[in-house]
């Protein structure tokens, strides 16, 4: 028959590899305690036996309840290390929450700048809505973007946000130097301003250039307006979504993405 100490030991190495297992290791622990004080003859009287005899009772509801919210909001930090049978996909999985919540710090920055901030479950939706981050893996043209701005430093926390899903970017100053850029490499979209120092409608310009040289690469603007008329004018000159809102811009480029990977 083993030593129960010894045996106690062994399972309690177990029980820490994974937070669950921690937790069945502290009540363990609680009810072992809370027993030997009840069982215990002498120094208390019954008044003070009653305060653990409700402790006893109550601390079960609690820590049902207490799993009960860990599993439906936090089933991922159930795991250790140790429960995953490939070594690494533990790292992989952590990686994937970290770049997921670098975009959403990036992109609540982003929206803070644009004047137009957006609810934590909002911007914690658009990421979902985009895709976890392992979608945008690789270096293949399907995640390089082509952002065009004579005034790139502007967008630095919106590229941030992309960058964190795992997408990669090009910069154009211009017209002339988009058009270099995309004579070299393709891209699985555009993102353009709209007044530039060519002319207040450069934006135009570039993307009805686009179309007559029957490059479909989907185009998105990011200028100073969000209004229906301006919407309806970039689809008319067959461009795929105009914003003025980063929260926004960070859906239609994502969704638009996606799609692209799995058509």
């Amino acid at each position: 028959m083993s030593d129960p100490v010894t045996s106690f030991g062994v399972t309690a190495k177990s029980l820490a590899r994974n937070p669950l297992g921690i937790i069945a290791l502290f009540i363990v622990l609680v009810y072992g305690f809370a027993s030997m004080v009840t069982a215990a003859t002498g120094p208390l009287a019954a008044a003070e036996r009653l305060p653990l005899i409700y402790f006893l009772v109550l601390f079960p509801v609690l820590v049902l309840g207490t799993f009960g919210w860990l599993v439906r909001n936090h089933h991922e930090k159930r795991y250790g290390p140790g429960d995953f049978p490939v070594k690494g996909d533990f790292l992989k999985i952590a990686q994937m929450k970290i770049a997921d919540m670098r975009a959403v710090v990036a992109l609540s920055d982003a929206s803070a700048k644009s004047g137009a901030p957006a609810s934590e479950p909002e911007l914690v939706s658009a990421v979902l809505a985009a895709g976890p981050a392992s979608t945008a893996n690789g270096d293949s043209w399907m995640n390089h973007i082509l952002w065009v701005d004579d005034r790139p430093e502007n967008n630095t926390y919106e590229r941030q946000a992309f960058e964190a899903l795992g997408l990669r970017f090009s910069l154009a100053h211009s017209t002339d130097e988009a058009f270099e850029r995309l004579a070299q490499t393709k891209f699985t979209a555009i993102i353009s301003d709209m007044g530039r120092r060519e002319g207040p409608r450069e934006g135009y310009v570039l993307l009805d250039r686009l179309r007559l040289e029957d490059n479909n690469t989907p185009l998105f603007f990011y200028a100073s307006s969000n209004s229906p008329e301006h919407k309806r004018e970039t689809r008319a000159h067959g461009g795929q979504g105009c914003t003025n809102n980063a929260q926004e811009l960070f859906e239609m480029v994502t969704r638009s993405v996606i799609q692209r990977k799995t058509a």
